[in-house]
């Protein structure tokens, strides 16, 4: 029987290839959270984070400590919303995106 990749590792490496993949996991974490799944929201957004930027850039560009930035994507993680939003700021602006919130 053939190995196969770990899902993962396969999700990771076409994100950091593919710019539309990487704008996709970024708008569907955001929903995701939006839509009250907050831990999966989370668990997405930490997963475009190591694809597309590392948690030492992003810690960096936003003057909040590494360790700190994984805690708050972890499972246990609370972050507080003001850190979220400067966060996803960042990384539209990174990525070229303005997500909006608009009613149905």
């Amino acid at each position: 029987m053939a190995l196969t990749r770990g899902f993962r590792t396969t999700l990771l490496e076409r994100a950091q290839k593919d710019a539309d993949f990487r704008k996709a996991m970024l708008k569907e974490g955001i929903d995701t959270m939006l839509a009250g799944d907050v831990e999966t929201g989370k668990a997405i957004l930490r997963d475009y984070i190591n694809a597309a930027v590392g948690f030492g850039p992003l810690s960096e560009a936003t003057n909040i400590p590494a360790k700190s930035l994984m805690r708050m994507f972890g499972p246990k993680g609370n972050p507080r919303a003001g850190n979220l939003f400067q966060i996803i700021k960042h990384l539209q602006t990174r990525e070229g995106l303005h997500l909006e919130v608009a009613t149905c």
